[in-house]
C-alpha cells in the first residue's frame, strides 16, 4: 500500500475522536512486530524512528526497512522521523522516503522555533511531507531511561506547559500539520505519578487548526489516555512502554529455564510481546478497526 500522509491519517482521527499511534521501531524485530499488531487490529499505523535512537540503528539502515515495511502493508500506513533537531537529518530523512517530520524545537526560544520550523515546512511542502512541531517543552529526565540529560527536577515545572494562545499563534505563523503540546507528561519512565492538565489541553485543542500529539504517554493509566483523547488528543507517540514490556517478557523466558538459549529464539519471543503491547495499545487508543 502507498504511504499515506500523516496529515491526512490524523484529519480523519481527530474528526472520528480517536488517536493514531506512533511506535518508535528501532530495529526490524520491533518493525514487525508493530506491523503484525496493526494488521491484525486493522488499524493505521506511524511507524517512527527517532534521531535519539540513531546510536542503536542509524538512519540510514533504518529507513529502508521502515520503507519496505509500509509498502508491503495493507492498512494505512505513514513514516516519521521522530524529535529531529539536526537539519541535516531531517532532509536526509526524507530523501530517504520518510514522509512525515516531527522537529522538536521546543528547547529553542519562541522566535528562533517558529523559524526553524517555518523552514522546515517549506522543504517538507516542496516533497510532500508533513510536518509535526513541538510548543512547549515534554521533558525528557536523565532517569526516566529516554535517552534524556533533562535533571529530574523538570518534571514538576509546569512553566513548560503549552499556552493556548501561543500554541495558535504558532500554527498559524508556520503551518505545520501537527502539534506536539505538553500538559503534563513525560518521556520514559514516569518518575512520580502524572497530573494531566486536562482543562490547559481541552483550551488548545478549541482553538488549534491541526490535530494535537501526546509525547511521553507509556505509564499513564486507561483512563488518562481515554481522558486525553477525549480532550483533543489525536496522535500518540509510544515506546517505553513497548520496550519495557518486551525485555520484562524476555526476562521470564530467560529465567524460567536453565537450558541453552538461542538468540533467534528470544527474537521471536520479542516480536510477539510487541505484537501484544501495541495491540493493546491500538485498542485503548480506539483505532482498531479504523483501517
Amino acid at each position: 500500500m502507498p504511504l499515506v500522509p500523516m496529515n491526512e491519517m490524523l484529519s480523519d482521527a481527530r474528526q472520528k475522536q480517536y488517536a493514531v499511534g506512533c511506535y518508535n521501531a528501532i530495529n526490524l524485530d520491533m518493525v514487525r512486530g508493530v506491523m503484525e499488531a496493526a494488521e491484525a487490529e486493522r488499524s493505521p499505523v506511524i511507524l517512527c524512528h527517532a534521531e535519539v535512537h540513531f546510536q542503536y540503528t542509524p538512519l540510514e539502515m533504518a529507513a529502508p526497512i521502515l520503507v519496505q515495511a509500509a509498502e508491503r502493508a495493507t492498512v494505512p500506513t505513514a513514516l516519521l522521523l521522530d524529535h529531529g533537531e539536526d537539519f541535516g537529518a531531517m532532509v536526509r530523512a526524507m530523501k530517504l522516503g520518510i514522509n512525515a517530520i516531527m522537529f522538536d524545537g521546543s528547547s529553542l526560544p519562541y522566535a528562533e522555533n517558529v523559524a526553524s520550523a517555518q523552514e522546515i515546512v517549506r522543504i517538507a511542502n516542496a516533497l510532500g511531507v508533513s510536518v509535526e512541531a513541538e510548543l512547549g517543552h515534554v521533558t525528557r529526565p536523565k532517569s526516566a531511561g529516554a535517552d534524556g540529560d533533562e535533571d529530574d527536577s523538570v518534571v514538576d515545572d509546569t512553566s513548560l506547559y503549552t499556552d493556548p494562545e501561543q500554541a495558535r499563534r504558532f500554527v498559524e505563523a508556520t503551518g505545520v500539520h501537527a502539534l506536539a503540546v505538553a500538559f503534563g507528561t513525560a518521556h520514559g519512565v514516569y518518575l512520580k505519578k502524572p497530573k494531566l492538565d486536562l482543562k490547559r489541553l481541552q483550551a488548545i485543542a478549541k482553538d488549534s487548526p491541526v490535530p494535537l500529539v501526546m509525547h511521553g504517554g507509556s505509564g499513564l493509566s486507561a483512563e488518562d489516555f481515554r481522558q486525553a483523547i477525549d480532550h483533543g488528543i489525536s496522535k500518540i507517540n509510544y515506546y517505553t512502554g513497548m520496550a519495557v514490556y518486551a525485555a520484562e517478557r524476555l526476562k521470564q523466558r530467560l529465567n524460567q529455564t536453565d537450558e541453552k538459549s538461542f538468540y533467534h529464539h528470544l527474537m521471536m519471543e520479542g516480536i510477539a510481546a510487541i505484537r501484544e503491547d501495541v495491540q493493546q495499545s491500538m485498542r485503548l487508543f480506539g483505532s482498531s478497526g479504523m483501517a
